[in-house]
């Protein structure tokens, strides 16, 4: 494995550089073709490593599903909140029917519900926020790594053969529109025994 080298360190060996070239003749071409390398090699580490970390995944796969699944949230929750007030009007025109005291209780823990309802929005409010810093991260990390690309061909792969990411397509949980198993293909599957 690489050595990871500190800022420190890679300072160092330019300031050494620096300062043997700026005391005259005291450093030879040799040591300082030596100095420079080294500085080379740290800097073509640091690219490779980050170009092998499969950093486009990010741009690529997980931001977008970040944000795909943050919309959808925002969504369901949208229209859990209207059917929770469409439920909530239906059983507010009963309690005026009901009247009385017990119309009246019921009046009050209905406003209630309303009350409660208001974190649709702001949740909304909220993780529409998230979504703009996910593409906006998605944007500079894009632009990182198209400059990368182009300084180290070849660098830059999918880390897509990681252990951890192995069982991730058993791990999906709730599917968006249009990407999960429908229920017709769950009809089919079970007529088949």
């Amino acid at each position: 494995m690489a050595h990871a080298y500190e800022k420190d360190e890679v300072l160092k060996i330019i300031n050494s550089v620096i300062e043997k070239v700026g005391k005259d003749g005291e450093m030879s071409k040799e040591s300082i073709y030596h100095e420079l390398a080294e500085l080379q090699k740290i800097i073509e580490e640091t690219r490779q490593g980050i170009g092998s970390s499969g950093a486009n995944d990010i741009t690529d796969t997980h931001i977008p599903t970040a944000t795909d699944e943050l919309d959808a949230v925002i969504d369901a929750t949208a229209e859990a909140t209207g059917s929770i007030m469409d439920a909530c009007e239906a059983i507010e025109d009963k309690a005026a029917e009901v009247g009385g005291e017990a119309g009246e209780a019921i009046a009050n823990h209905i406003t209630k519900i309303y009350e409660a309802c208001s974190f649709q929005d702001i949740t909304g409010q909220r993780i529409s926020k998230v979504v703009g810093a996910l593409k906006s991260i998605e944007t500079k990390v894009g632009a990182l790594m198209d400059v990368l690309s182009k300084k180290v061909p070849g660098a830059l792969r999918s880390g897509d053969d990681t252990p951890e990411q192995e069982n991730d397509g058993l791990l999906n949980g709730p599917q968006l529109p249009g990407g999960g198993v429908t229920q017709e293909d769950i009809d089919k599957l079970l007529e088949e025994f």
